[in-house]
């Protein structure tokens, strides 16, 4: 960790046309290659916090979901990455920092770089990072 403040992306693959089998192949193959990017301080699958009664505690993650840590100065080069990886598949990204939480739809690598602009407008609205 670099002690500097990181957002927290967490996304999913939103097509329609893919079955949950492919959406988690999709999901577990570019959880792999997140991890190993510099720019993300930690990545994983996201857990589902509302899960089914009588499911196994601490297997509930969602299909397809991932999340990502990533420092402020890395976003550009993380937010193109996943354009890169996916394209123009939808996608819904929520961007979190400390308490604070905006959702973006994007279908499309405009759209999912306007995220960047979002999570910066996120943290000058939070004091310039000193969260």
């Amino acid at each position: 960790m670099t002690g500097e403040p990181t957002i927290k992306f967490t996304f999913a693959i939103d097509d329609p046309e893919l079955d949950d089998e492919r959406r988690q192949k999709m999901a577990t193959k570019l959880l792999r290659e997140i991890r190993e990017l510099d720019e993300v301080e930690k990545a994983d699958r996201a857990e589902d916090l509302n899960p089914e009664a009588g499911s196994k505690p601490g297997f509930a993650t969602l299909i397809g979901v991932l999340t990502a840590e990533v420092s402020i100065k890395n976003i550009k080069g993380f937010l193109s990455f996943l354009g890169d990886r996916l394209g123009d598949k939808p996608m819904k990204i929520s961007v979190k920092l400390g308490d604070k939480e905006v959702n973006i739809e994007a279908k499309s690598r405009q759209e999912l770089l306007e995220a960047e602009r979002i999570a910066k407008d996120l943290l000058a609205a939070m004091g310039g990072g000193n969260g």
